[in-house]
């Protein structure tokens, strides 16, 4: 098939190479021509496994393309994707300002039938509205040709992108055309010839169901860091009661893992886009605001933690971060609890030395005074940023970080001290090897007492 994806962000480029993996013709348009410059010469923007390398295959076999041109992408194509973003307002609505103007040039330029899909992250009601507002444009126009409209929200994960687009656990269709609908379920067939799991529905429910998704990931994380804390007031250990709970069926292992908050383009994104949407319609959405308030509690655990240790005293303490992207397998800072951790830390005076195998550019960029006078330095070895340090910090739980020779590490820090954002490590362990662990929701082990300041 011959597809246009308009957005080469981070769901529109996987997008697209991912099509152009299936042997369909696909042509992203970006508007940066910086952006395109990149991307035509090989050279992926962000950091996604596997992207780097599908991206450049497909272009070396022609079946994928970019162009700054919007009316150059959409010659031909049968399908069009709109994938832009759309961002928290100031409100916290979704801003669909990105969506409406490529709406309104498709509009402006669309010269034949074809199913045009949403792909972007929309309130309910969004398609309707485009439809409306594309086949105004055509009839004003003078065309006499219909553009099917489509919802066909994404469901991937940063850092398994790749994976969740070629072996996804369901595709939803939202469209009330039927030619349009087959038009999407031979376009999806080869991605689910193992299971079929089209889920066909109408655009409006397409739309929501995104939102309610992300809005129940996020408070299962909320759920589980709310018991995390009563856990640490009774002398329980929260990886005990994860397990208890998480072998009931109903409940299940994913998402409930204690950590020090969530992050990333869609979780806090789509939350306060629901919240914004009941409140438009007279509800109450006090779950939603409950999850909210939690993960902006819970990023400021680490730092009350390492402030509580050394009794408040900081100025002039060393502490080493590990993980800086909001989850592992990405470079994505966006609302990444590190960025909460790292502006308390520098704020209180405190010399902070951290890695990360992909951010620390991002880090660079978004503290570039602190890197300069040296009260942060970033480093790409996990060994070297423990040197001398009063503290290690667990943030981010990169692979890397998992099985670390820690007698080396004890050997290096100044005092060997470790709060673990992501409960990853045992705690019994390090406590034998001279480490006074803390994790989140579980008990202290170990004897390290911190000295005066």
């Amino acid at each position: 098939m011959r597809i246009c994806v308009i957005g080469a962000g981070y769901v529109g480029l996987v997008s697209a190479a991912c099509f152009a993996e299936m042997g369909n013709r696909v042509v992203c348009v970006e508007r940066d021509p910086f952006r395109v410059a990149r991307l035509a010469r090989g050279d992926v923007p962000i950091y996604e496994p596997g992207l780097e390398v599908m991206v450049n295959a497909h272009l070396a076999s022609n079946q994928l393309s970019f162009t700054p041109h919007l009316a150059e992408g959409i010659k031909q194509a049968e399908i069009i994707f709109i994938a832009v973003g759309t961002p928290s307002g100031e409100d916290g609505s979704a801003d669909l300002s990105h969506v409406l103007a490529v709406v309104d040039e498709l509009g402006g330029c669309l010269d034949h039938a074809c199913v045009v899909v949403d792909k972007s992250t929309v309130p309910v009601g969004t398609g309707e509205r485009v439809a409306r507002r594309i086949n105004m444009h055509l009839s004003r126009r003078g065309k006499n040709f219909q553009i099917a409209l489509a919802s066909n929200p994404e469901f991937l994960k940063e850092g398994s992108a790749i994976d969740d687009f070629m072996r996804p656990d369901r595709v939803i269709i939202g469209c009330d055309d039927v030619a349009a609908t087959e038009v999407l379920r031979r376009l999806y067939a080869p991605f689910l010839r193992n299971h079929e799991r089209l889920l066909c529905m109408s655009m409006r429910a397409a739309e929501f169901s995104k939102y309610a998704a992300n809005a129940f990931l996020a408070t299962k994380i909320s759920f589980i860091n709310e018991m995390a804390g009563l856990c640490a007031r009774l002398g329980v250990d929260i990886e005990d009661v994860r397990r208890g709970i998480g072998s009931d069926k109903r409940i299940g292992t994913h998402f409930i893992y204690a950590g020090c908050g969530y992050g990333g383009s869609c979780f806090p994104k789509d939350v306060r886009a629901l919240i914004r949407a009941a409140e438009q319609e007279g509800i109450e959405p006090s779950i939603l605001r409950a999850v909210e308030a939690r993960n902006a509690l819970q990023k400021t655990l680490l730092f009350q933690a390492v402030r509580e240790h050394f009794s408040g005293y900081l100025q002039g303490r060393v502490v080493a971060i590990w993980g800086l992207a909001f989850k592992p397998g990405t470079d994505d800072l966006r609302e990444a609890p590190s960025l909460v951790l790292l502006d308390a830390l520098l704020a209180a005076g405190v010399a902070v030395q951290a890695c990360d195998p992909v951010a620390n550019a991002g880090i660079a960029q978004r503290y570039a005074q602190a890197v300069t006078s040296g009260q942060l330095r970033l480093s790409e070895s996990p060994y070297s940023v423990t040197e001398g340090a009063d503290a290690l910090v667990l943030v981010t739980e990169w692979k890397q970080f998992r099985q670390p020779d820690f007698v080396r590490i004890r050997g290096l820090m100044r005092m060997p001290v470790l709060f673990d954002g992501r409960n990853i490590y045992d705690a019994k362990q390090l406590a034998e090897l001279g480490f006074l662990y803390r994790g989140i929701g579980r008990p202290a082990l170990g004897h390290c007492k911190a000295s005066a300041a």
